[in-house]
């Protein structure tokens, strides 16, 4: 507490201090280049140079979805590995590349996690998100942080902010959520005016589910041997959640704005599924306490000039317990604390009508401790330049951009890796051929790298000092139509990634190392269309798709086995759609989530395959106005089918179950 009352202390102090020097009076209309604010989303998605794909706040109340995570398996390209149940890890890959170069923004800032790489998605909720895109290679936006074009890919989460009807003061939420396996998920959102240039949002959720879900265990191949029924072991979790934002817009040419963000959780995490012995299960506990606050201004010096600054403190603390371990000291306890600092300032210029230019620079400092005993405790100072161009007319659109990227090693205990310097490229362009009709075609190249993490490089008996970065190379080639009441792209692309980190045995399976050992080369098709229709007057329909078709092949060494074998965990062929009708006297809502066959290992044999499934939602829901407040209302089933599947081999996912939810909004 006495933490955040600091920090509330210095955001004041700072906001008045900034409102004095820059209040000044300045024309109400404000032309900038970068942001267009009466855009619809297709018109954006149809646009963009590269593949851009969002889902705003109400295609994600139609998605039946409780976390993030379940609203990313909608986008085209997208594996989201997930380890079962609400308090199972999930991560995201994009496009084969894996989940280290997917980048993870919350409000237009990098979510890091400088020990694995990996953002588990699973802790965001959607109770506060507004909307949430995905970009392949770069956004066509180029006044971002100069981190914003490290990635292969990126999704931005975006928060809530404050909007106010009338004469309003506050407005908000109360919700609470509960269904099967012991789901109770009670949530407050509210906006606050305290004048018409400062306003404040607050959002809170607490999530308590026992987890403990039936699965049918087969003993061979499923409906052709012997089978019982169990329970999900060890899958409980709580989790709390708390932020705040304060915003300023100090005049029609300056902005600010701060968020506080802070997440705590404990978990079980659940074991893989045991043959004959399924009263050993898994007893690992998880702790994570998360806290960071960011900080973003804005200044347009003129219509031609504008700057940005943005700051960031990050604090995560990571708690392991594997009470069974069969060791000297009879159990695994490893404590880990990271701490991140980051500044980056930004200026766009707009030289003419259509060219704009942009330079960044963000400076990052992360540090990371543990318990464990001659932990080497490291510390990595990373820079990031970049200088991008950008040209918009009618009937053209391309952007390019050169990264400069440099990183400073040292450690506690040891010998630190090396000091890395690397030079990459973006450029892409999107073409309109034909003036009355809404047709493009577009093409892109991006390089991008990922740095080895913490545990890559320092973690005990896994850590390999020598590592060099995972490397990747993209090409896409699509073409995008768009009408009034729909939309439909199309992309053809082609990865390469070099010197892939891979975790190999050495000596015994207890004992891994981390070397370069691995080239992928991914070619794939993304597809997809949303249509909007209006079967009466009174009733309108809205349908979407997404296909994806994915060959993910390992080219790391001819002579072995793998060679040409699909990478583990990526299906050739997946895909998701969705239907919402909308009828003045309920809302009904159907998608769908479906996966071809994969494979756990790299060596693409019949004992490693996992089945393809599918996943069928329905939900009914109802607005009941009360005056000016109004009531929300809605019924969900999930798995309608009570399909078992697995996404994870052995870790069995949900069969049928149920969730309502109740909101009032005033």
């Amino acid at each position: 507490m006495k933490l955040l009352k600091l920090t509330f202390q210095f955001v004041f102090t700072a906001i008045v201090s900034i409102n004095n020097l820059f209040a000044q009076n300045i024309a109400d209309s404000l032309y900038l280049p970068e942001i267009v604010i009466t855009e619809k989303t297709a018109d954006r998605e149809i646009r963009s140079t590269t593949p851009f794909q969002i889902l705003s706040n109400d295609r994600l109340q139609a998605l039946n979805a409780l976390q993030l995570s379940d609203a990313i398996k909608h986008f085209s390209g997208v594996t989201v590995k997930d380890y079962g149940g609400i308090g199972g890890l999930k991560t995201i890959s994009v496009r084969g590349l894996g989940a280290s170069h997917t980048g993870i923004s919350y409000n237009g800032l990098e979510v890091t996690d400088v020990q694995s790489g990996q953002i588990d998605i699973g802790r965001f909720s959607l109770d506060n998100i507004e909307s949430v895109t995905l970009n392949n290679g770069q956004n066509d936006n180029i006044f971002l942080p100069a981190k914003a074009f490290a990635s292969a890919s990126g999704i931005n989460i975006n928060s809530k902010t404050p909007e106010f009807k009338n004469k309003e003061k506050l407005n908000g939420s109360l919700s609470v959520k509960g269904g099967s396996f012991g789901l109770f998920n009670p949530a407050m959102n509210s906006s606050i005016k305290f004048s018409d240039k400062i306003a404040a949002t607050f959002s809170s959720e607490l999530t308590l589910a026992k987890g403990k879900y039936p699965y049918t265990l087969y003993y061979g191949d499923a409906g052709n041997d012997s089978s019982s029924v169990e329970h999900r072991e060890n899958s409980d979790v709580k989790n709390f959640r708390l932020e705040t934002g304060l915003f300023a817009d100090f005049s029609p040419r300056s902005k600010a704005n701060i968020n506080i963000y802070y997440y705590q959780s404990e978990r079980g995490l659940p074991g893989a599924t045991i043959f004959y012995n399924t009263d050993s299960f898994s007893k690992q506990r998880l702790w994570d306490n998360t806290f960071f606050t960011q900080g973003h201004f804005e200044h347009s010096h003129s219509n031609k000039l504008l700057f940005q600054i943005n700051a960031k403190y990050n604090n995560g603390y990571l708690k392991y317990l594997d009470p069974t371990f069969l060791g000297g000291d009879g159990k695994i306890e490893d404590i880990f604390t990271q701490n991140e600092v980051y500044g980056s300032a930004s200026a766009l210029y707009r030289a003419f009508e259509n060219i704009s230019f942009s330079l960044s620079s963000d400076i990052t400092h992360a540090n990371m401790f543990s318990n464990r005993k001659s932990f080497a405790a490291p510390s990595r100072l990373t820079s990031h330049s970049v200088i991008a161009a950008k040209w918009v007319s009618e009937q053209i659109m391309a952007t390019s951009s050169l990264l400069y990227t440099q990183t400073f090693e040292s450690v506690n205990i040891g010998d630190p890796a090396s000091n890395r310097r690397k030079l990459t490229t973006h450029l892409s362009v999107s073409a309109k051929p034909f003036i009355d009709n809404n047709f493009r075609v577009r093409a892109f190249y991006n390089e991008s790298f990922r740095l080895p993490t913490f545990n890559d490089l320092y973690y005990p008996l896994v850590g390999f000092r020598d590592l060099q970065p995972e490397s990747a190379h993209q090409f896409n080639l699509g073409v995008t139509y768009g009408k009034s009441n729909g939309s439909i792209t199309l992309d053809a692309y082609h990865n390469r990634v070099n010197n892939k980190i891979i975790a190999y045995p050495s000596g015994n399976l207890h004992q891994w190392t981390m070397l370069n050992m691995g080239k992928v080369h991914i070619n794939g098709i993304d597809i997809s269309a949303e249509s909007n229709i209006n079967i009466t007057n009174i009733a309108d329909l809205l349908l979407g798709l997404s296909y994806t078709y994915q060959d993910a092949i390992d080219k790391t060494d001819r002579n072995k086995i793998t060679w040409n074998h699909q990478i583990p965990y990526t299906p050739k062929h997946s895909g998701s759609s969705r239907a919402l009708i909308n009828l003045p006297w309920l809302d009904i809502s159907y998608t769908l989530i479906w996966s071809g066959q994969r494979y756990s290992n790299a060596y693409n044999s019949k004992e490693f395959r996992v089945n393809g499934y599918t996943d069928h939602s329905i939900s009914l829901s109802k607005i009941i106005k009360a005056g000016k407040d109004s009531i929300n209302l809605s019924f969900e089933i999930l798995n309608l089918a009570n399909n078992n599947y697995e996404i994870i081999l052995n870790y069995p996912m949900p069969g049928r179950s149920y969730r309502w939810n109740i909101s009032y909004n005033f």
